[in-house]
């Protein structure tokens, strides 16, 4: 069985990303399962093994669990659906506005929710509020599209978005404050840029006007079976509706603050999400009479399955000399100034991602970077770097994240169809730009700084 090791483990990770490319709808869990089960069966995952990779993902696991808790009570008091109506009012009849308002909309939900999660919420809602607008296919596509990469590529600035880089921070021992303060200023400065780039080459097809008469989003029931929020619809009434959601979006924000306090004062970050989602649960409950029993059957926990899966074939490829390999390429390229280092180790990343899918592409370039003896500050500026290219760079292709393969999957569903011509035409002109850009201001910036 010795012999067959390599071949094995190289054959599951393969067969795994094919499988996750080819078949989008399938739930996620399943294939990344299959392909670590044949990892542990060629030995090159140990049991004392997974005990590393338990310690390493629980907590962000935890994390991204809690949050998606609070997601899953935020629809049940309609909040998704009450902030697409009041985007779609303060567009007023303008093409141009909703497009600046469907970006930010897709930019807050990432921050309060995660990238995967902001795609499966707003990209049903998006869908019905185009419909409703009585727009074509392809005045629909730069809203559609535009508000994809940006939801996707908003996991950047603050690693609690995301559980990848949640588990990256984790490997290379960095917590969540440093992160976003090294990271916050830069990603956010490219995310303007990218929504800029997009509005240019957008801006000739964007209506310059759209009806204005009031849309209802609240009995909407999502056209894909992958939305992972489908509940009740809103049960507060109208005239309370904006006070109520503002208490609401108040207290999201304080626990999304918190989390970073608790990072700097070294409380436990798991801990303090679980908290929050306690306390927002408590509310429901006291608020609609809903107990928390329900969260067991609607929170997705097939995310920490895939999680757990995926990086199991990972650590597979680590103990076979993947990493060890990687660190001879990667090393010489990633030595020098702290530009260098950023600007080289975000584009590699980027290709990894657009080549294996970016869970597997950051987790190996994260693994590899510990095992290079790196000072400090070239890590961890290595590391954002990484996670640049991760979460932005991988948005030249569709099969770049798994949220892009979603999204498309959710459009098919509600039969908008974008080729992959299409998607191209726009990110291979705002992608590389976008990453490039981003990447130079994070070495001056963290040389400023830090």
């Amino acid at each position: 069985m010795a012999e067959l090791m390599i071949p094995i483990t190289i054959m599951s990770f393969i067969c795994t990303l094919l499988f996750l490319f080819s078949r989008p709808q399938v739930n996620v869990a399943i294939p990344a399962v299959c392909g670590a089960f044949f990892v542990l069966l060629s030995g090159s995952v140990s049991l004392s093994d997974l005990g590393i990779i338990t310690e390493t993902i629980g907590g962000a696991a935890i994390t991204i669990m809690a949050t998606i808790v609070m997601a899953i009570v935020l629809e049940s008091f309609g909040f998704f659906h009450w902030a697409a109506e009041k985007l779609a009012e303060k567009a007023n009849g303008s093409g141009i506005r909703l497009f600046w308002y469907t970006n930010l909309f897709c930019f807050l939900m990432t921050l309060f929710v995660n990238n995967d999660g902001s795609i499966l919420i707003t990209t049903p809602i998006l869908l019905l509020l185009l419909h409703n607008l009585g727009l074509k296919t392809h005045q629909k596509i730069p809203y559609l599209l535009s508000g994809a990469l940006i939801a996707t590529a908003s996991s950047a600035p603050i690693g609690v978005s995301n559980i990848v880089n949640l588990i990256a921070l984790k490997i290379v021992h960095m917590d969540l404050y440093l992160h976003t303060a090294m990271m916050f200023v830069p990603s956010s400065l490219g995310l303007v840029l990218l929504t800029l780039l997009l509005f240019l080459i957008f801006y000739s097809k964007l209506p310059r006007k759209l009806p204005t008469s009031k849309l209802s989003l609240w009995n909407y029931q999502p056209t894909s079976g992958n939305h992972p929020l489908k509940t009740d619809t809103s049960p507060i009434p109208q005239e309370k509706q904006t006070q109520f959601m503002c208490y609401i979006l108040l207290f999201v924000l304080g626990v999304r603050v918190s989390l970073f306090v608790a990072s700097y004062i070294h409380f436990p970050v798991p801990l303090m999400a679980v908290i929050g989602s306690l306390f927002l649960l408590a509310w429901r409950w006291f608020y609609l009479r809903v107990a928390p029993t329900d969260m067991l059957k609607k929170t997705p926990w097939h995310i920490l399955v895939f999680a757990f899966s995926m990086y199991v074939i990972i650590y597979g490829l680590h103990n076979i000399g993947l990493t060890h390999m990687l660190v001879h390429f990667f090393l010489p390229i990633v030595s020098g100034d702290l530009l260098h280092a950023s600007v080289m180790m975000g584009l590699l990343v980027s290709i990894l991602s657009n080549l294996f899918n970016n869970h597997p592409a950051l987790m190996i370039g994260t693994l590899t970077l510990t095992n290079m003896g790196l000072e400090p500050l070239p890590l961890k500026i290595s590391y954002l770097a990484s996670v640049i290219g991760s979460d932005v760079g991988s948005l030249l292709l569709p099969i770049g994240t798994l949220a892009t393969l979603l999204w498309m999957h959710i459009l098919k569903k509600g039969k908008v169809k974008i080729s992959w011509s299409e998607y191209l035409r726009v990110t291979s002109v705002v992608i590389p730009v976008t990453v490039l850009f981003t990447l130079i201001i994070l070495a001056y910036w963290v040389s400023w700084i830090f």
